[in-house]
């Protein structure tokens, strides 16, 4: 009985054609994979089943070498061999079924997803909420204060920034951090709480719409304070209304809502004509 040398494997790659309606539509799959040449071609589509999710019974294969025609793997009982694989070979696996048998994968919204139950977490004796209860960390810290607590500390600092830097409405002010050319800059038009604006720990408090006179607010000691700005260009995220509630008027895009010592108020003429014209000059 003669010797006979067991067959290299050859490393091929292997492609799933795209599902979009032109040949050159990206292929889904593209993988380097070393195949036995004495494998038959249905060895190969039950192990190619594993990498691309299509049944073999449903699988065409398409052999594209370098040099050569393309060739489709005919019969299921041929070895490989007689096909000629060589480095640089692709196999192309063409799924035969309707477009509407093939399971979609990537649509997430039929994944039935799990949800674990909030007491079953709690009951965990290994996870991150087990752990901060045992190191008193966070709302476990009996020396931590309340969101109550902290929400009025905020609202004092509130105050006496509003006072220190004299934020008023009508003045003129610009937002930091704030430098040529991105500088906003525009007009006060509220300084107050704004409920709907939830603060950590907190439910937003937004107003009825019977009661607009305080936006739902019981004191601004209470309540940090924001500074409602119209930008003087459409640099903005609203027209002075949050959450439902509104708080000043202004164009759509031109205004928003910011924390005290982000505002520094001064000499801050609008935007004009002359401004533009200066800037050009100094690009020139």
């Amino acid at each position: 009985m003669s010797f006979q040398p067991t067959p290299i494997d050859v490393p091929v790659i292997i492609s799933v054609p795209g599902s979009g309606p032109t040949a050159d539509s990206t292929p889904t799959l593209g993988a380097e994979r070393r195949i036995t040449p004495s494998w038959t071609v249905l060895q190969l589509k039950g192990k190619l089943e594993t990498m691309t999710g299509i049944p073999p019974s449903c699988q065409r294969l398409k052999l594209k070498a370098p040099g050569r025609q393309d060739q489709w793997l005919e019969g299921d009982e041929q070895v490989l061999e007689i096909y000629g694989l060589s480095k640089g070979c692709e196999i192309e696996v063409h799924d035969t079924r309707p477009p509407a048998a093939r399971p979609n994968f990537t649509d997430l919204s039929s994944v039935q997803k799990y949800e674990l139950p909030t007491s079953t977490y709690e009951s965990l004796p290994n996870s991150v909420l087990a752990w901060k209860k045992s190191q008193k960390l966070g709302r476990f810290d009996p020396k931590a204060r309340s969101p109550e607590e902290l929400m009025r500390e905020q609202a004092q600092k509130d105050v006496e920034e509003v006072k220190k830097r004299g934020i008023t409405v009508d003045a003129r002010a610009i937002i930091l951090p704030s430098s040529p050319p991105h500088i906003r800059r525009g007009t006060i038009r509220f300084v107050g709480p704004v409920p709907t604006i939830p603060f950590a720990g907190i439910k937003p408090n937004p107003a009825s719409e019977d009661d607009e006179s305080d936006a739902g607010v019981s004191s601004s000691e209470q309540q940090p304070l924001w500074v409602g700005i119209e930008l003087d260009e459409p640099l903005g995220k609203n027209d002075g209304s949050v959450g439902g509630q509104r708080y000043f008027n202004c164009p759509a895009k031109t205004g928003v809502f910011v924390k005290p010592d982000k505002v520094e108020v001064g000499d801050f003429p609008p935007l004009g004509l002359d401004d533009d014209l200066d800037e050009d000059m100094e690009e020139i």
